[in-house]
């Protein structure tokens, strides 16, 4: 079994009391155990979050030796992004760009993270990304990084797409996901809310699966110190690779 944490950290501020405190981050994800953690809005040298360089302390405090930070969001000092941390060893990673823009503007820069993980039980092909706010852009994004050459590379190996979607009306099950052969582990939705952490209302923590993997299981982390670390809870999804599990059942 591998068990991936899926959380927008919200720059380690609390989703209600609006303080810094990472190490409360760090309990959340820590009481969750998981292999595999893949987190949004996590600032590198920001005056916000006391300069620190928080993927190096999450990797550090988390004892992950595997990471991957894509720097999305560029500020005065220092900017967030997404950051992919792992016990087991990250290959063929790449950073894409999802931000939307025409000839007139461009929307907020978004991105996504895509590396295959050398786990005991064999290859998982995993995204995580963090997806924009109107639901026109987040069509384009997700059909941007499915037909992109840096994710068909793997592609025929068990993928799980996880992330911070804002899709707040589910529209991407019946769009480009499912378009593509992706199930949602998070259905139905109302098992699901996740924003905001202190009186979720909205399903936006999302995963997508395809391929020879099964979920187990997958759930919101709605405890105490998960209400108060960000504006999100965290989402843990429990999967298997079928191969292994084939092998192990012969």
């Amino acid at each position: 079994m591998i068990r991936v944490l899926s959380y927008n950290i919200h720059k380690g501020i609390g989703g209600r009391d609006r303080l810094y405190r990472l190490e409360r981050i760090i309990r959340v994800i820590q009481a969750e155990a998981p292999d595999i953690v893949c987190l949004q809005e996590v600032d590198r040298n920001v005056p916000r979050s006391a300069h620190d360089d928080q993927p190096q302390l999450l990797a550090e405090l988390l004892e992950r030796e595997h990471q991957l930070y894509q720097l999305n969001v560029h500020l005065k000092e220092g900017g967030y992004g997404n950051l992919v941390l792992s016990r087991f060893p990250l290959r063929q990673a790449h950073q894409v760009s999802l931000t939307w823009r025409n000839h007139v503007r461009a929307k907020k820069p978004r991105g996504a993270q895509i590396t295959v993980v050398d786990t005991p039980h064999g290859p998982l092909h995993l995204v995580n990304w963090h997806l924009g706010l109107a639901e026109y852009e987040r069509e384009w994004q997700a059909n941007h990084l499915l037909q992109h050459r840096l994710f068909r590379e793997a592609a025929d190996l068990p993928t799980l797409i996880v992330g911070d979607f804002n899709d707040w009306r589910n529209c991407l099950p019946g769009g480009s996901l499912g378009h593509h052969g992706f199930e949602q582990a998070t259905a139905p939705i109302s098992q699901f809310r996740s924003f905001p952490a202190y009186l979720p209302v909205g399903s936006l923590d999302k995963a997508f699966y395809r391929g020879k993997l099964r979920v187990r299981q997958a759930a919101v982390v709605r405890s105490a110190v998960a209400r108060l670390a960000s504006d999100h809870l965290p989402l843990v999804v429990e999967l298997d690779l079928k191969s292994h599990a084939a092998t192990d059942a012969a």
